[in-house]
């Protein structure tokens, strides 16, 4: 089993839980810093959003369209 999530929060029990499931890997975004005990997971996979930002903020700058990002 996979798990994804974009703004990843993992309060409380969570990194717990998540070592505890039978979730193989959660694949997440860096637009929240993770806690030092969800960086030791090795099952949670954090996927950088600075291109997509750039990219984004440079098509703004350029007044050019950015929904062609999501597409």
């Amino acid at each position: 089993m996979y798990a994804a999530c974009t703004h990843a929060v993992l309060s409380g029990p969570a990194v717990q839980r998540i070592c505890e499931s039978p979730i193989e890997e959660v694949v997440v975004t860096d637009s929240v810093p993770l806690g030092e005990a969800a960086k030791q997971v090795s099952r949670i996979k954090v996927l950088s959003v600075a291109g997509l930002l750039a990219r984004g903020i440079h098509s703004i700058h350029e007044e050019s369209s950015i929904s062609e990002l999501f597409f």
